[in-house]
């Protein structure tokens, strides 16, 4: 048992550095271009990921894109401040609002458009035209 330990955690170091490779963006990526890294980190778990995560990513510069204010160090917004989740941000919330407006007046346009053919269907079936007998 005490030897599956060291294997899983040198499997999990090496998962996780591989995908933390793949999905930093290449301005992060200090050193080496990020093609050699993964590279790297690919032939040589143990060595490349502990290189990876000592060298490889420039993570002081993340931490300085996040912007000032009252949201300031929260990873829910990105570095041009901008809200990563759309029920954050104003701008989408209200091209919803705009969205259901226009929907609302055109719903209301066809109950009108429908009540109003109702209306002539059933004058329509009041009289009789064209030799058409009323029903009894």
């Amino acid at each position: 048992m005490l030897r599956v330990v060291p294997v899983v955690a040198l499997l999990a170091l090496w998962v996780w550095a591989f995908i933390d490779c793949l999905t930093t963006p290449e301005d992060e990526v200090r050193h080496l271009p990020k093609v050699v890294w993964v590279i790297v980190v690919l032939l040589f778990p143990l060595v490349g990921s502990i290189a990876w995560l000592v060298a490889g990513r420039d993570r002081a510069r993340r931490r300085a894109s996040w912007p000032s204010g009252p949201a300031a160090g929260s990873p829910s917004h990105g570095s041009a401040g901008r809200p990563l989740a759309p029920d954050d941000d104003p701008e989408f919330l209200a091209s919803l609002k705009r969205g259901n407006e226009r929907h609302e007046d055109m719903l209301k346009q066809w109950e009108a458009d429908l009540r109003r053919r109702e209306e002539e269907l059933r004058r329509g079936e009041d009289r009789p035209g064209d030799g058409d007998r009323p029903r009894p």
